[in-house]
This record gives structure tokens, C-alpha cells and sequence, in this order.
């Protein structure tokens, strides 16, 4: 994997080089490039924008170096610090996030789906998305109103919904997958 440096602004990550950015972008569709919504190919000439949770795992795979605005070397234990400030539950949705990663998919923010991650099975522009995915804990709780709101989205948006129930503890992931049909 393409070994890169980034810096930290607020809560993204800019990777300024463009040549580094094409090859992470192309590597696994992290990030996106800047001023550039949809790219086509990976010949883009514009720095990539990660957010914290690919930056966390770029880290952690050792494939990303990290500055501070002021220009320090940040360690990944100071990242992870930022991203949980940053994000509710950080440690069950990076858990997901690795594990979906991990097996080969391309996991973006979910947030215009209602949810914590929309899931590619090959990337951004080349399929659609067709799984949303809700991250829980073990001991959450969840209502029909909320199952039902969430599987009328998924269909809305044509994807699947999916739990994963996530438990940092013991550093495991179960997926529940639901399927909506008539009678």
C-alpha cells in the first residue's frame, strides 16, 4: 500500500501530494479529492480529503503518516484521541469499519443514508452502494418504529439495511442483515 503523509485539519486529514492521493484513492477509494465530488478515473490534480475514520485505519496499516495543523508527527494513539472527541461510539464503529475493510469492501460515511456507513462491493461511481449499515452495541436497544423507519429508508434508497452489533471487548463484529418483502 501507497505510504503517505497527511495533516490533520479539524476533524479531516488533507493529503497534499497529488501523485500519493491518486494512488490511495485508487488502492481503495479512501478519501475524496478535493472539489471534486464524483471523480471518474483517478487521474484527478487535486489533493485528497480523507475523513478521521479512514485516516485511523490508513494509520493503523501504517500505509499514513500523520502531521498536526503546527506541523507535528502525530502517533496513532493521538489520532484516536481526536476521533473519539470527534465521533459517538468510536471504538464500536471502527471496529465495523476494519472488519468491512478488511474483507475487501469500500465503506464511505453514511450520513446521507440516515445511517453510520453506506457499503460498495467495488466503489464509488463504478457500483452503487447496497448496503447501509447501523452500527450498534451489544446492549442497545432497538424499537419497531425504528426498525421499520429504517428498513422504508434502506428500500427508499435501494439498499439493504444491515446492524452490525459491534463489542470492542471482545473485538467482534455480528451482522444482522434484514430483508423487506410483501405478502
Amino acid at each position: 500500500m501507497t505510504k503517505a503523509v497527511g495533516r490533520l485539519f479539524e476533524n479531516r486529514i488533507v493529503v497534499w501530494d497529488v501523485h500519493t492521493s491518486r494512488k490511495l484513492f485508487k488502492e481503495g477509494y479512501f478519501g475524496k479529492p478535493l472539489g471534486i465530488p464524483k471523480p471518474k478515473d483517478f487521474e484527478f490534480e487535486a489533493p485528497l480529503i480523507l475523513d478521521l475514520m479512514e485516516g485511523y485505519y490508513l494509520m493503523k496499516k501504517k500505509a499514513i503518516s500523520l502531521e498536526s495543523e503546527g506541523g507535528e508527527k502525530l502517533t496513532p494513539k493521538q489520532l484516536e484521541e481526536v476521533c473519539e472527541k470527534s465521533y459517538s461510539e468510536f471504538a464500536e464503529k471502527f471496529i465495523v469499519y476494519k472488519k468491512l475493510r478488511d474483507a475487501g469492501y469500500v465503506v464511505t460515511p453514511g450520513i446521507k443514508f440516515g445511517s453510520d456507513f453506506a457499503v460498495y462491493e467495488h466503489g464509488p461511481g463504478i457500483d452503487h452502494a447496497p448496503y447501509i449499515v447501523q452500527v450498534m452495541s451489544p446492549h442497545s436497544t432497538i424499537t419497531a418504529t425504528s426498525m421499520v423507519r429504517s428498513g422504508r429508508l434502506a428500500t427508499t434508497v435501494r439498499k439493504q439495511f444491515i446492524v452490525a452489533i459491534s463489542d470492542p471487548a471482545k473485538n467482534s463484529v455480528d451482522f444482522l442483515r434484514y430483508d423487506w418483502w410483501r405478502a
